[in-house]
C-alpha cells in the first residue's frame, strides 16, 4: 500500500487547507477563522492518520472522519458566505473542491472494503 503522501486526495486536501490559511490570514473573526481552518486541516490529517493505522477497519474509520470533516468544512464555507466573511466565488470554489475530496475519500473507503 502506498504511503499517504502519494495519494492525490491527500495532496489536494493539503493544498485546500493551506489555501484556507492564506485566504483568512487577515480575518478578524477569530471564532470563524479557527473553526474553518481546523475542519480544513482535519481532512488531510485524518487521511494521514488512517493510512498510518495497521488495520483496515481503523483506516476506514479515519477516512470516514476525513469525509465528515469535509462536510463540516462545506457547512462553514456556506455560513462564511452568508455572514459576509467569504466571497461567494471563494466559498463556491472551496465547496466544489471539498465535494470532490469527499468523493475521492469514499472511493478509497470502497477500495479498502473490497480487499
Amino acid at each position: 500500500m502506498a504511503g499517504f503522501e502519494e495519494l492525490d486526495v491527500w495532496k489536494r486536501s493539503v493544498e485546500l487547507s493551506a489555501e484556507v490559511y492564506r485566504s483568512l490570514a487577515t480575518c478578524r473573526d477569530y471564532g470563524f477563522k479557527d473553526q474553518i481552518t481546523r475542519s480544513g486541516l482535519s481532512i488531510p490529517s485524518n487521511i494521514a492518520e488512517g493510512y498510518e493505522r495497521q488495520t483496515v477497519p481503523d483506516r476506514i474509520k479515519f477516512l470516514d472522519y476525513a469525509r465528515g470533516s469535509s462536510g463540516e468544512f462545506r457547512t462553514q464555507a456556506l455560513v462564511g458566505t452568508k455572514a459576509g466573511l467569504l466571497s461567494k466565488d471563494l466559498a463556491d470554489s472551496w465547496i466544489d473542491e471539498s465535494k470532490q475530496l469527499s468523493a475521492m475519500i469514499q472511493g478509497l473507503i470502497r477500495s479498502l472494503k473490497n480487499r
